[in-house]
């Protein structure tokens, strides 16, 4: 048993370290061509600090384990909503730019709800259904960057913070991009092998493995990158990641891994109430909720409360502690 911890604890910190040089790569490189901020949050970040949920699920799918790859999806975006963005908002309530929060919100939402309604109507997440999803990525990132080239903020005078004076050598980003994918290769490996021996250990399902601690590990990146944005007071770039970040936990993480292998919720060993899957009754209502709870007021007052991150920690603690205890 100690072994796969150490080996689980090792992927996590090889998932946190390339991450994090995968942003820093990919922010310098979206600067050289002069991307603006709010893009660099929506897109590139986003998509950076994905990448270990693309990874672990992909991998997880790969190998058969599907609690794994279906949990990840939506433990992260649980994770990312009701403890990264509520952690950051519950120590420094900030102001929430509307216009730039509503379009991957409202990709979000219907992203969740062709989800949703195949989780609730079939159960079974075929390959038509991961392609789907796939198409909504392509149209999300294709969208947002018409859009702002629409606005003329793509490869003009975009903010860059001064960017030339602290800009890396083109080739230490360029190493920095591979070795952070290669880290996130390797760490998501160590993850999946190692998380499904500790949950057999356990004696729990994988899915609850994925849910929590591997959704939290692969969040990680995205808890980094918003503490650091919003402590540097760019809300822009935090706020965009995160909100961008869940989207693509939906239709890229969720897309790659049904692609890659189909699956049947009722076939994936969990835990069930009166037989049904507890992901209907208690999973996906909860994704739902507590994306509901910080976007909907958020965009319609133009902030993010300090209240509002306190009972999104709240809910985050409950729904942990009701996956190990029932």
């Amino acid at each position: 048993m100690l072994v796969p911890v150490l080996l689980f604890i090792l992927g996590l910190i090889l998932l946190i370290k390339g991450g994090d040089w995968f942003v820093d790569g990919s922010v310098d490189l979206a600067h050289r061509l002069k991307v603006p901020e709010l893009i660099i949050g929506a897109t590139v970040v986003s998509i950076g600090t994905t990448l270990p949920e693309v990874l672990v699920s992909a991998t997880g799918a790969l190998e058969g384990h599907g609690g794994i790859a279906y949990g990840n999806a939506i433990g992260s975006v649980i994770c990312n909503t009701a403890l990264i963005s509520a952690l950051t908002f519950a120590i420094r309530p900030c102001k929430v730019d509307g216009a730039s929060f509503r379009v991957p919100v409202i990709f979000f939402f219907a992203a969740a709800a062709i989800y949703a309604g195949t989780a609730y109507i079939s159960g079974e997440f075929t390959r038509w259904i991961g392609i789907v999803l796939l198409v909504i990525f392509a149209v999300y990132i294709g969208y947002t960057i018409w859009n702002e080239k629409k606005k003329g903020l793509i490869g003009g005078d975009a903010e860059t913070e001064d960017t030339e004076e602290k800009e890396r050598p083109l080739w230490l980003s360029l190493l920095m991009l591979a070795g952070g994918a290669a880290c996130i290769a390797v760490g998501a490996k160590l993850l999946v092998d190692n998380g499904t021996k500790i949950a057999a250990a356990l004696g729990v399902p994988e899915s609850v493995i994925a849910l929590t601690f591997v959704a939290l590990g692969t969040s990680l990146p995205e808890l980094v990158t918003a503490i650091t944005a919003l402590a540097k007071g760019h809300s822009a770039l935090s706020l965009g990641n995160i909100a961008g970040a869940n989207l693509f936990n939906l239709v890229l993480v969720s897309g790659i891994a049904t692609a890659i292998r189909p699956f049947s919720i009722y076939d994936l060993g969990s835990k069930t109430i009166s037989n049904i899957p507890i992901s209907l009754i208690v999973d996906i209502p909860v994704m739902l909720f507590v994306m509901a709870f910080m976007t909907l007021p958020a965009l319609k007052k133009g902030k993010l409360t300090r209240i509002q991150g306190i009972i999104l920690l709240c809910v985050y603690a409950a729904f942990c502690v009701f996956q190990f205890v029932y």
